[in-house]
């Protein structure tokens, strides 16, 4: 009788373990199938919002530096911000350049993330590549510049926050830069996209508060400038995409389907709060663009 129960245990036992192997694959091809449409939600969302972010750089500032109408950065000073000075030709034109430089770097930074880019398009890759590590590189230094050098008092949260955001900028393009060089494309493309997440930290930013503020509105909780949530946003506007990141690096290398959901969810989450700060964010650009009147 045990020998008999044994080996029906036995003959179960090897039964349940090839429909466990079956429904174990079954549920990783699932939790892998959920990190890819996440993460292209994800990336079609960033390159919408980048896309529109460069036309209104681009028609900004680009144009008003075309047309010598420098003054009109200054419709900032609702906010605080007198970006143009009048007689500092250095400082208006470094400010120029670190305005339009992040166009460049928001319009040629997301076409870096695609795989299609680089299998099918390989010599735009290298040299979109290149001429993004250089552009984020004297991005990095021209803020360290506006923020040290040009503003009267840079010992403030946002400077702070300004110079570890372009120390992190300056260090994932060094390894970025490495790893390229030495064809260790596995980690590249993790320094890559390391990179274009602080290079936007500014972006995230901006696209926090509005999706604060909107978020907050709705649900009926009156936002105020003076919320925690501002200071601490200052540096979560890079550390929260970087732990992301993280997160979803551990996902794409473990074989645990729960891993993988997590950082499915937790990216579909941050998707969607990112879609919110842009439902704010753009009427507000274009209010910029138009001259519109614009407040706090």
């Amino acid at each position: 009788m045990e020998r008999t129960a044994l080996g029906m245990y036995e003959a179960t036992t090897t039964k349940d373990i090839k429909h466990t192997d079956a429904k174990a694959r079954t549920s990783l091809k699932a939790a892998n199938q959920g990190l890819k449409y996440s993460t292209a939600f994800w990336f079609v969302a960033v390159l919408a919002g980048q896309w529109f972010f460069f036309y209104y750089i681009i028609a900004f500032y680009g144009f008003s530096v075309i047309n010598d109408n420098m003054e009109i950065w200054n419709r900032w000073e609702v906010f605080g911000k007198t970006p143009y000075k009048v007689g500092d030709f250095a400082g208006n034109l470094a400010f120029a350049a670190h305005a339009i430089g992040a166009g460049f770097v928001a319009f040629g930074g997301a076409l870096q993330l695609l795989p299609q880019m680089r299998r099918y398009f390989p010599k735009f890759h290298k040299a979109n590549g290149y001429l993004y590590l250089l552009t984020v590189f004297a991005l990095s230094v021209s803020g360290f510049y506006l923020v040290w050098i040009r503003d009267q008092n840079p010992i403030t949260l946002d400077g702070v926050g300004t110079s570890i955001n372009g120390i992190l900028i300056l260090t994932f393009t060094f390894f970025c830069a490495r790893t390229a060089i030495k064809k260790d494309i596995r980690n590249h493309r993790k320094w890559a996209v390391r990179l274009f997440l602080v290079s936007n930290a500014q972006w995230f930013l901006r696209l926090g508060v509005f999706s604060y503020l909107v978020t907050g509105t709705t649900l009926g909780l009156d936002p105020k400038f003076g919320d925690p949530f501002f200071p601490m946003w200052t540096f979560g506007c890079f550390a929260i995409p970087l732990a992301m990141a993280e997160l979803y690096f551990l996902a794409g290398e473990t074989n645990r389907p729960l891993i993988k959901w997590i950082a499915s969810g937790c990216l579909c989450m941050l998707t969607v709060l990112m879609l919110v700060g842009m439902l704010g964010f753009t009427p507000f650009l274009i209010t910029v663009m138009s001259g519109g009147k614009i407040a706090l």
